[in-house]
């Protein structure tokens, strides 16, 4: 079994997916929400793997990583918020760089540090590869650099999960790291950057993607430079939707995914919805604005006039698409909201807690033990469970090949060299 913590659990989509794949085992997870009182997400979580593993409720940052001592962990997940990531020097210089408070990914590095798994999966808003607007590609480039000084390499992939055959057209950026000195990575020291994109490297086999190379975003290689505050304070770079890192030399390609029939929004649909879920006249008229192509004019605070404008949106949802990417405010009148004609009633109504659960692959109910307004707020911000499990049948075959050794592909690639 591989050993896994879980951090930034949520409800537990990583989990779900990993333990679908199956041979890991979660024996720690963290779900905690700063302010709040009320832990709907973390009581979701522990009521629904009660008995399996330890759950922590608690700061990250408080937790004291001496816990993991007696256990080897072999793998850390986690859905990390996208924050300010920039470093700089201690004031006295003699502890080095210290990294802005509350960022928790310096939290994920802290547990690498201290657990040393051989594997880290990590998922992000796609965003993150342009962030900061002002200094494009920074926080992304300080999180590359920051993986490789903890002796790892990196693939990474923004994925369009209905694009794979799921429910939801929600776009993500995963994260792949794994230790430098693993066979799967000496195993494919002399693989082409581009050859570990396409056939290779760890996203090509589970979500393959076409052979031809953008004409307009060309394949960028680099060297990341070794000082994080450098990187910090100076540089800049535009990544594309896929790449890797392996020692201080960075690839980066837009790729094209090879599409799979997705699920449609009329095959996550319930029937028999209860009438609380139909919308009023007012809402429907509401909806009706919000969701229309519309022409405003506003005056900035410096006295500028402008005109704001916004496309229009369908109205209802097209049936036989997934569904658009889901947001906390999901469930409230309000333009990102999805809207459906009910198959047996005709009527317009919002999607179910159930249907929500379903566009992101989790089991029917799953968060049941919270209020309807939570169960939409805690699915806006879940993963799409399908993917994961996918990378868990992926990080298994890899261990399988960490488990056999080099040798065998290390012999084979030398007696080509020589044909």
């Amino acid at each position: 079994m591989i050993n896994v913590i879980e951090l930034f659990a949520g409800v537990g989509g990583f989990r779900i997916g990993l333990e679908t794949a199956g041979g890991f085992d979660v024996v720690w997870g963290n779900q905690w929400e700063p302010s709040k009182k009320a832990q709907h997400a973390f009581d979701c979580y522990a009521g629904n793997f009660m008995g399996r593993g330890m759950h922590s409720n608690e700061d990250i940052s408080t937790v004291d990583t001496k816990i993991f001592q007696k256990q080897d962990i072999d793998m850390i997940v986690g859905g990390f918020p996208c924050q300010d990531y920039s470093v700089a020097r201690s004031l006295n210089g003699e502890k080095g760089i210290t990294g802005k408070k509350g960022v928790l990914f310096w939290e994920i590095t802290r547990l690498m540090r201290e657990t040393k798994p051989r594997y880290v999966l990590l998922e992000n808003v796609d965003r993150l590869l342009k962030s900061p607007s002002k200094q494009r590609g920074r926080d992304f480039s300080i999180m590359l650099a920051s993986l490789r000084d903890l002796g790892y390499s990196v693939e990474w992939r923004v994925i369009n999960a209905a694009e794979y055959g799921q429910a939801q057209r929600r776009r993500r950026v995963f994260i792949f790291a794994t230790k430098d000195e693993t066979p799967y990575i000496l195993n494919r020291e002399y693989k082409e950057d581009s050859d570990m994109i396409h056939k290779d490297g760890f996203f090509a086999k589970i979500f393959p993607i076409k052979g031809e190379i953008s004409d307009k975003k060309k394949p960028t290689s680099f060297i990341m430079q070794n000082d994080l505050v450098k990187i910090s304070d100076e540089f800049s770079m535009n990544y594309y939707n896929a790449g890797i890192m392996r020692g201080d030399v960075v690839y980066t390609e837009e790729v094209i995914p090879s599409e799979e029939e997705p699920i449609t929004l009329a095959e996550i649909l319930e029937s028999g919805v209860d009438e609380k879920y139909y919308l009023s006249e007012t809402a429907i008229e509401k909806f009706t604005y919000l969701k229309g192509p519309k022409k405003i004019e506003r005056t900035s605070a410096t006295g500028h006039k402008y005109v704001f404008s916004e496309g229009g949106m369908a109205f209802p949802e097209s049936l036989d698409k997934p569904g658009r990417t889901m947001l906390t405010s999901e469930g409230t009148v309000n333009r990102s909201t999805h809207v459906v004609e009910d198959p047996e009633t005709r009527k317009l109504r919002f999607l179910t807690p159930v249907e929500c659960e379903r566009l992101n692959g989790f089991p029917d109910n799953w968060t049941n033990s919270m209020t309807d307004r939570m169960r939409y707020f805690c699915m806006g911000n879940a993963l799409v469970v399908g993917l994961i499990e996918r990378m868990g049948g992926r990080v298994i075959e890899i261990e399988k090949e960490n488990a056999d050794g080099n040798q065998g592909e290390l012999d084979l690639m030398f007696s080509e060299k020589d044909v």
